[in-house]
């Protein structure tokens, strides 16, 4: 179907944000600028008073966790997850994995994010179907933890997910591995994760370099940081997706460039857990790929990806006692285009002619935007997720004027609630 979004000021790939008219014909972006005469919108949608942005994307979650939002807060990495977390997802059934997922996907398109990286498990199958009904993009993984003695069973659950899944919703969805973390999975587990991975041609989402114990624990058990533990799996030979990535040294950043890892940087749950600042700065000035995510809403808690961006912005300005460490516009990069390349989405991620049509279009129309010196600037730094007031996925609208067209918001929040009491009842 035929689209026009017209009068919209666009945030276009240069960074200017001029005032213009954007054209799309099925999934993509046919045209941005004058309309021609031969072109025949089936809907117009009137972009007066709006900014259009290429979607947000959410390069490292953990979706079914909004169950968990505020159970467990103010705790240390490890302790938050042996004695919270972990004991509490062994809990959860296919329907607390749907409706949590649902919750979720709700959160993420009323905040502007057309596509998110989960891993998470078991019933990944659920959320596949949480991403085909909703019309959002989902790049899932099922989680795998190798020293649980089920181990085997979640890679063959992990390469079925692949089998069904990869490609399903007209393309929406995309399925990688998910080995956990070096810390659940022993070298030879993980060399059995990539070779699974490359026979069906699938990349990995993994977590690297979260914590300062987790290198220093690496070193002890075995001799080497985790970049260089893991790369001698094979693990990094297939494309990687790395979650945190927070404590790192020449070392690993060599490793991070010659495998082409895409990083996912957590801000808001990387100072919520007292994680670390990961070195994005110099990520960036490196060439790596550096995307944002939110990870799970216990330990953010929210899906808010403009957060992300505006942390991102702010964090490491302060960290490296900067104001141009990470300036507006690369903070927004991080949150749309760089998050595409992160997941590994083809043209996605920016406002131009041939490139997937996901578009947040947000309201200027409140405080936040006036006045309107510097749209990028008041983007990174002053809008809120409750501005985004349409939302399109690959040429479909999800959103329009805050209503949701795909979801049922109202049961999807009973029905999680109706989950998280009982999983919280089961654990008193």
């Amino acid at each position: 179907m035929r689209i026009l979004i017209k009068n919209v000021h666009a945030l276009l790939p240069d960074g200017t944000t001029p005032l213009t008219n954007i054209m799309l014909d099925g999934t993509k972006i046919s045209a941005i600028g004058e309309v021609p005469e031969d072109f025949h919108p089936a809907r117009v949608l009137d972009g007066t008073g709006h900014l259009a942005i290429p979607g947000l994307v959410n390069a490292h979650t953990h979706a079914s966790m909004t169950l968990l939002r505020s159970y467990a807060d103010d705790m240390n990495l490890m302790d938050w997850l042996q004695n919270k977390i972990w004991p509490i997802e062994a809990e959860m059934n296919r329907g607390d994995i749907y409706w949590g997922a649902m919750l979720a996907a709700a959160e993420m398109i009323r905040t502007g994010t057309t596509a998110f990286a989960d891993m998470y498990g078991p019933f990944m199958d659920a959320v596949a179907e949480v991403v085909i009904d909703s019309g959002l993009r989902g790049v899932l993984s099922r989680g795998i933890i190798g020293v649980a003695p089920d181990g085997e069973a979640k890679i063959a659950e992990n390469t079925a997910l692949y089998r069904e899944f990869h490609g399903a919703g007209e393309g929406r969805v995309t399925v990688m591995y998910g080995p956990h973390a070096l810390y659940t999975c022993p070298p030879d587990f993980l060399k059995k994760v990539a070779a699974e991975a490359q026979k069906v041609g699938a990349e990995i989402h993994i977590h690297m370099s979260e914590t300062k114990g987790e290198v220093e624990n690496c070193l002890k058990e075995y001799g080497k940081r985790p970049f260089a533990h893991v790369e001698s799996t094979g693990i990094f030979d297939g494309g990687t997706l790395a979650a945190h990535c927070v404590w790192l040294d020449d070392e690993d950043i060599s490793i991070i460039k010659r495998h082409g890892i895409r990083v996912a940087h957590n801000p808001g749950s990387n100072m919520k857990l007292a994680s670390g600042v990961a070195p994005v700065p110099r990520l960036l000035q490196e060439g790596v790929c550096v995307a944002l995510g939110t990870d799970g809403a216990s330990s953010n808690n929210n899906l808010d990806m403009l957060e992300e961006v505006q942390l991102a912005a702010l964090l490491h300005k302060v960290d490296r006692l900067d104001p141009l460490a990470v300036p507006a516009l690369e903070a927004v990069r991080m949150g749309t285009e760089y998050g595409a390349q992160a997941v590994g989405l083809k043209d996605t991620g920016k406002l131009a002619a041939g490139q997937q049509a996901d578009i947040a279009l947000i309201s200027l129309q409140n405080t936040a935007f006036c006045p309107k010196h510097n749209l990028v600037s008041l983007l990174a730094y002053s809008a809120r997720s409750t501005a985004v007031d349409t939302l399109l996925v690959a040429g479909k609208v999800l959103m329009e004027k805050g209503e949701l067209k795909t979801l049922d918001e109202e049961r999807i929040m009973f029905e999680a609630q109706r989950c998280a009491d009982r999983l919280t009842n089961l654990r008193k």
